[in-house]
C-alpha cells in the first residue's frame, strides 16, 4: 500500500502489469470541509489590495502635483525677479501649475516670493482637500 492506494501485480497477456487502486474518494482527510476557501479568502483579501493600489497611486498623483507646484512658482519667481507685472507672472504660474493653480506674489524688499497651490488628480479629486503647494523666492533684478 502506497499513501492510500494499492498497488499489486497482476497478469495480462503473459506480462505482469501493475493494478493500482484507490482505496478512498481520492481526497485528503479534512479537505472537504475547506471548500470555497479561496472564494472567501479572496473576498476578504481583495478591498485591501484595492485600497493599498488606491494609495499607492494617491501619493504617486501627489507627488506629480507637487512637483508642478513648484515648478510653477520658480517661473512665477523668475519673471517677477525680471520685472514683469503680478498680472504676468499670475498667467505664467497658472499657465505651468495647471487649470485650479491659484497663485499669489509676495514683494518684500529686494525679493519677491510666489506660491503657488494646485490641485492633486484631476476629476472627482479637485474639489476636495487634497491640494499641493509649491513655494520660490528671487532676487529682484536693478
Amino acid at each position: 500500500m502506497v499513501g492510500g492506494t494499492r498497488v499489486s501485480p497482476r497478469p495480462v497477456r503473459g506480462r505482469l502489469c501493475w493494478n493500482v487502486q484507490s482505496l478512498g474518494s481520492g481526497r485528503a482527510p479534512g479537505r472537504l470541509g475547506e471548500r470555497g476557501s479561496v472564494t472567501a479568502e479572496l473576498a476578504l483579501a481583495l478591498p485591501a489590495v484595492i485600497l493599498v493600489l488606491v494609495a499607492v497611486l494617491t501619493v504617486a498623483a501627489a507627488a506629480g502635483a507637487q512637483m508642478r507646484a513648484t515648478d510653477a512658482a520658480r517661473t512665477g519667481a523668475r519673471l517677477a525677479a525680471i520685472g514683469e507685472d503680478d498680472a504676468a507672472v499670475q498667467d505664467a504660474a497658472v499657465h505651468v501649475g495647471g487649470a485650479g493653480a491659484s497663485v499669489r506674489v509676495h514683494h518684500g524688499g529686494p525679493w519677491v516670493t510666489v506660491e503657488v497651490t494646485t490641485p492633486v488628480a484631476g476629476s472627482w479629486w479637485t474639489s476636495g482637500p487634497l491640494r499641493a503647494s509649491g513655494k520660490a523666492a528671487a532676487w529682484v533684478e536693478p
